[in-house]
């Protein structure tokens, strides 16, 4: 117990103890009810192999909230070398597209592809990864990613995550593609659907 709680007054100091106590139970029933304001506010999909294609795409739309006019696709080249890039229509298109004689960026004939349920689908069947733009038109954005990979990745992660419990940000971690361990992206989302 801190020491301003021993000596001097007694009974000022056991006042104070119960005024502590108090304040410690009031934040707590506020957070009692936050969190079941929060649960039935944001229900938690099943956990089945049971959901249908729609189902799970809806589910990851609901997590996922970004742009839709636009998606990246990851790319790797034959010496391993790996990315992003903005999803485009004519992208190697005989005729239309000449890469990789003219940049993607100084195209005419760039025309950015939707982030369709079809290419959500293959992505959640392993058949194409796709990248997210969380950044919206408004310059508003329904969750934020960070990347924690060095060395003091582990305790900066778990005080991202107490911040966002404190703070009451639904979050999630996400393990590297490496597979070394180190998350390679931290999700916070906002209380409302998209």
């Amino acid at each position: 117990m801190p020491d301003h709680y021993y000596g001097g007054d007694k009974l000022r100091n056991i006042s104070a103890i119960d005024t502590r106590l108090a304040e410690l139970e009031q934040e707590k029933q506020r957070l009692i009810a936050l969190k079941e304001e929060l649960q039935k506010s944001r229900p938690t999909p099943p956990v089945s192999d049971s959901l249908s294609p729609e189902q799970k795409i809806e589910i990851f739309r609901n997590l996922f909230c970004g742009r839709s006019d636009i998606f990246a696709n990851r790319w790797q080249n034959q010496r391993g070398r790996s990315g992003y890039s903005v999803a485009c229509n004519n992208e190697w298109v005989q005729g239309i597209c000449n890469k990789p004689r003219i940049k993607c960026q100084e195209s005419n004939h760039r025309q950015f592809s939707e982030l369709s349920d079809q290419v959500i689908y293959r992505h959640l069947a392993g058949q194409q990864v796709v990248g997210l733009y969380p950044l919206l038109n408004d310059n508003t954005c329904y969750l934020l990613a960070a990347d924690f990979d060095k060395g003091s990745w582990q305790y900066e992660v778990k005080a991202m995550s107490r911040a966002c419990t404190k703070y009451g940000v639904p979050h999630a971690v996400e393990i590297s593609r490496s597979g070394n361990g180190t998350p390679n992206g931290y999700f916070s989302k906002k209380m409302f659907p998209c």
